[in-house]
């Protein structure tokens, strides 16, 4: 457990990794008080970009408050300068975290982050922490992904593949249910055509619609849409439902 005073911050988007790291400081007795959501406008080189907006009912679920950062536009960097662009994404969110680090008493103890293996994340959320003199708590960080992905179905953690963006994943994966099954068919596909088995490259993208840190479970509705290689589920209808454990 933590010495540091103050509350933690769950850096979150509904996403399996974010909410594992976030599952995992609860369990650890870490006093997590807010989630902070960013919601990317098009696309991103820090965040989890599909269907962020279902992260206020998995927050409702959690019954933790949720803070949405909404930057106006992340194109402001050159495009073709990765580096300057996760710099430029990093600024309203820590503009945000400096907000909140005021109003809170005691200010922000830690963030925790769900990153696995992109030190591109890492490096950034690692300073942004470093600005406000408080820690990262970062569990899934250089663990072995097999093993995280059986600890998250160990622990009760239901999660739906909302997007899917590399060979060997079709049309099926989407809506489809991260079982074990699902994880020994991605870790041939990691062998086939290097699919990373958590998805960490941005094959494949992933709500949590259930687990052990959550009241109730989200129901989702959703249509598929596929365009040649790559798809994803449109959500039409999400809501909580009216008991988790029926």
């Amino acid at each position: 457990m933590s010495d540091a005073e103050g509350a933690w911050v769950g850096l979150f988007s509904g996403g399996k990794d974010s909410s594992w790291a976030v599952y995992r400081a609860l369990e650890e007795g870490l006093d997590v008080s807010h989630l902070v959501t960013v919601h990317p406008t098009g696309d991103s080189y820090m965040y989890h970009v599909p269907a962020t907006e279902l992260a206020s009912l998995a927050a409702q679920s959690m019954n933790i408050p949720l803070i949405d950062v909404e930057p106006d536009d992340f194109g402001a960097a050159d495009a073709t300068d990765s580096s300057a662009q996760g710099d430029d994404e990093l600024e309203p969110l820590e503009a945000a975290l400096i907000e909140l680090d005021d109003d809170l008493e005691g200010g922000i103890a830690g963030v925790t982050a769900g990153a696995v293996e992109s030190e591109y994340q890492t490096s950034r959320i690692q300073g942004l922490c470093d600005r406000l003199g408080c820690e990262l708590f970062a569990p899934l960080w250089q663990k072995e992904p097999r093993d995280l992905a059986d600890a998250m179905l160990e622990a009760g953690f239901e999660t739906t593949i909302i997007q899917v963006a590399a060979h060997g994943l079709d049309e099926s994966w989407l809506g489809r249910t991260l079982d074990r099954q699902a994880l020994d068919e991605l870790e041939e596909l990691n062998e086939e055509y290097g699919v990373h088995i958590l998805g960490e490259g941005g094959e494949f993208e992933t709500f949590v619609v259930d687990g052990p840190h959550m009241d109730r479970r989200i129901d989702l509705e959703y249509e598929s849409e596929w365009e040649g290689t790559r798809g994803r589920l449109r959500i039409t209808d999400a809501r909580l439902a009216s008991s988790n454990r029926e």
